[in-house]
């Protein structure tokens, strides 16, 4: 009982940290696996929605690098608690362009459009989460 009660205020002392932490951890996991071909999933989305954003004016390889480091960037500043204001604004604007392909690739983001989710349009949305999440840290960081 003892150690559940310690690990609760543990938690409840640390949100903020820990909400940090856990999407530090994915920023830098996701973004990492950008720099090596074929690794990351999302790659091949993350790439052609970039060309349609950019108007083909950045090259496909060299796009999905600058993705990469700003998805490492945004990880490490979470994870290492420094420029956390810069990194969520960086996370928010990056979440946004998150959205985009379920405009620009609705055959990949639908089964049955506007509520029937691809796996895709799943790993789209879910960034709900994160942009909220970002609110609560900016909130905390704001106050502090």
């Amino acid at each position: 009982m003892a150690a559940a009660s310690a690990f609760t205020r543990y938690f409840y002392a640390n949100t903020t940290n820990l909400l940090k932490w856990t999407i530090g951890i994915v920023y830098l996991w996701f973004g990492a696996l950008k720099f090596f071909s074929g690794l990351s999933p999302a790659e091949v989305l993350a790439r052609d929605t970039i060309h349609i954003l950019t108007f083909g004016l950045i090259p496909d390889n060299v796009s999905i690098i600058l993705l990469a480091v700003w998805e490492v960037a945004v990880g490490v500043m979470l994870l290492g608690g420094f420029f956390v204001h810069f990194a969520v604004k960086a996370a928010i604007v990056h979440i946004i362009f998150t959205f985009t392909p379920l405009l620009f690739f609705p055959e990949l983001s639908f089964t049955h459009a506007p509520y029937g989710f691809t796996i895709i349009g799943q790993y789209i949305v879910k960034n709900l989460v994160f942009a909220v999440a970002m609110g609560i840290i900016l909130k905390d960081e704001q106050q502090n």
